[in-house]
């Protein structure tokens, strides 16, 4: 499986795109502003989109995106979320206010779009993959997701806060690569826990998680462009990041915009 990093940062600026991934060519987890850089035919070939949760910089290219390929589909692209993430979306953004009902248009019985209720702990089949819903701590209904490859599960936390229950169940799986969030830096700290996000300190405890004897690459993601730099610098100083010294417990390495993984 390749994952196509299209976008992992917590707000935009130069270079910075909000969250999204492309699995191979047919798959999207979240729908950040880095849809934005996928060309019309690449766009036209996503069947399946797998949102985290429903804000803005996790679902903001979604619409946009609907509305550039429709008239090149002949089937609906499925979206799959939380109720409440699909309740969010119908109320908030296609409710023909904000922008039109896709999942009505151009008829009901044939419409763009089609939604998709899941459920934390269910495991779908979809295009080929076998995707698990893991359970994520944040403000509004969400989730993460660990997709199985032949070398391990592609773990991505979503937007989350102290999880025990994701731990609890990634300590059973065979992890290839864990994506993790760490929105804010310890100045920040009181602010993370508000929003339940994660900083420095906090990631610090939930990496302490990890049954020992596991070990993986660990790359963070959802940093806030102003304050990136110090966000890798207070990870460095409890866990060494790339390039790797003495005494190193975890392999922690910023992802990027642009990166492309093969698992």
């Amino acid at each position: 499986m390749k994952v196509r990093v299209l976008g992992c940062s917590g707000a935009i600026a130069k270079d910075c795109r909000t969250t999204s991934f492309l699995l191979d060519h047919d798959l999207l987890v979240d729908a950040g502003t880095g849809v934005g850089d996928l060309s019309l035919e690449e766009m036209s070939s996503i069947d399946h989109v797998l949102l985290t949760h429903s804000h803005l910089d996790h679902v903001a290219a979604l619409p946009l995106m609907v509305d550039a390929i429709a008239s090149q589909r002949t089937t609906p692209v499925r979206i799959h979320a939380l109720q409440g993430t699909i309740d969010a979306l119908k109320a908030h953004i296609f409710n023909d206010v904000i922008w039109p009902d896709f999942s009505k248009i151009p008829t009901p019985e044939a419409p763009f779009v089609t939604f998709h209720p899941i459920e934390i702990g269910q495991t779908l089949f979809l295009a080929g993959k076998y995707i698990e819903v893991l359970p994520a701590v944040h403000t509004v209904p969400a989730v993460g997701y660990a997709v199985a490859t032949a070398n391990g599960s592609w773990v991505f936390t979503g937007d989350t806060e102290r999880n025990p229950a994701l731990w609890a169940r990634v300590n059973q799986m065979n992890v290839a690569m864990l994506v993790i969030e760490t929105a804010f830096s310890n100045r920040e700290r009181n602010l993370a826990e508000r929003s339940l996000h994660l900083s420095p300190h906090a990631l610090a405890s939930e990496l302490d998680c990890i049954d020992r004897g596991k070990s993986y690459p660990i790359y963070i993601t959802h940093t806030k462009p102003a304050e990136t730099e110090l966000i890798m610098a207070e990870i460095q100083r409890f866990d060494q990041t790339q390039p790797f010294g003495a005494n190193v417990s975890h392999d922690i390495r910023w992802l990027r915009a642009g990166q492309e993984f093969d698992l």
